[in-house]
């Protein structure tokens, strides 16, 4: 058994999910590499297509979700869109790397590379031997998925089999696994610990707000109508990703504010939920199983529109998480539960119930036992004395 994972960087929900399972196989020590779909097409249609999901969740919001809305009406009229064929033009080669390194198991965390591996065994039919896995990263059935003809199909829960059979999807090849995440999120210290470790003071309540790794949401709104609830022990520390501009303009506007604390891109977020108190944060799906995963009293900001819509409806309707209209609406409402440590104990209790914490672990299981099952199925199809041939 050798694995690939194939992801992309629209987004690094879709990459954290696949690091999640690459973690596992690597644990069971199972050969399992990970790459990015798109430089099968080229390393400058990668960076372009990261690009243009920047521009249009970022600056064109309105853009983003008009497309998303198309994505779901096309999907529902015919069965092949313009995704489908942008990403067949890469589904060869991304066919012979598979090949000539003896991959047999392909897991896709991100709808692209599922796109291309359909229409390449669409193309070679005489590769049974080559097995494919989506893995949904949103708490809806995204638009384009029912394109796709993977083996089996990775959900985040079980109240969206019936959304998946909707679109078309056999319900024997769903399997209601959850949203994966890396064992971090579970390992981890104490909040007194975690705050030791990070620097930040034992004492007072500590917020954090997290923009996603590109700096997305109207954070300096959120910000500016938080700190009027900081007092003197609290701080209010701010995760900005990659947006220079966005942590510059903070930076200015609290430098003279030593509770506002402007952090860079960091590989402790998991510590960080561990050491707060009161998580803000749009309601991407990798980011929110995340949090549910720490434990956390959760507040989401305005979602990109189109699938953390759903995301967002998702949590608020089993109540693991606040939400509101306007920035100041919602620093309200999570002000208002930070004062109740009762409903925040009941929250994470929620979260804990609602989200399989162990879902890398569950997917990796399933694989495994699917891959020994084929593998008998081919040797017992053989005539004696011929050996089945791997890929």
């Amino acid at each position: 058994m050798k694995v690939l994972i194939l992801s992309t960087g629209t987004g690094e929900g879709h990459n954290s999910a696949g690091r999640a399972v690459l973690e596992q196989f690597q644990k069971r020590e199972i050969p399992c590499e990970m790459e990015d779909a798109l430089k099968f097409a080229s390393e400058k249609a990668a960076s372009y297509g990261k690009k243009i999901y920047v521009w249009s969740t970022v600056k064109a919001t309105k853009v983003f979700k008009g497309a998303y809305r198309a994505g779901r009406a096309i999907t529902s009229s015919r069965r092949k869109s313009p995704v489908y064929y942008a990403n067949a033009l890469y589904a060869e080669k991304l066919y012979h790397y598979i090949v000539d390194n003896g991959y047999d198991t392909v897991v896709m965390p991100h709808l692209f590379p599922a796109e291309a591996l359909t229409y390449m065994l669409r193309k070679h039919e005489c590769r049974p031997d080559i097995h494919t896995y989506f893995v949904g990263t949103d708490y809806t059935c995204i638009p384009f998925t029912e394109e796709t003809e993977a083996d089996y199909y990775f959900i985040a829960h079980e109240e969206l089999l019936q959304e998946y059979m909707e679109k078309g999807i056999p319900r024997e090849k769903l399997i209601p696994t959850g949203i994966p995440v890396s064992e971090r999120f579970r390992a981890l210290p104490s909040r007194e610990e975690a705050r030791r470790i990070l620097g930040m003071p034992p004492q007072g309540r500590c917020i954090l707000i997290m923009t996603g790794s590109m700096g997305y949401g109207r954070i300096e709104n959120l910000v500016q109508a938080s700190v009027p609830y900081m007092k003197g022990e609290d701080r209010l520390y701010i995760l900005g990703g990659s947006n220079e501009r966005l942590k510059g303009r903070l930076r200015e506007a609290y430098r003279e504010d030593y509770r506002v604390q402007i952090l860079d891109y960091t590989e402790q977020t998991a510590q960080y939920l561990a050491a707060s108190d009161l998580l803000f944060t749009k309601p991407g799906g990798l980011t929110s199983t995340e949090a549910a995963v720490v434990g956390i009293p959760l507040a989401h900001t305005r979602p990109i529109p189109g699938c953390e819509d759903c995301n967002q409806a998702f949590y608020n309707a089993h109540g693991i998480s606040v939400s509101a209209d306007s920035e100041i609406e919602l620093v309200e409402a999570a002000m208002e539960l930070l004062a109740r440590p009762e409903e925040c104990r009941r929250m994470t209790e929620r979260q804990h119930q609602v989200i399989n914490a162990r879902a890398a672990e569950d997917i990796c299981e399933f694989i495994i036992r699917k891959s020994i099952d084929w593998k008998a199925k081919r040797q017992e199809s053989q005539p004696d004395g011929e050996e089945t041939k791997e890929v």
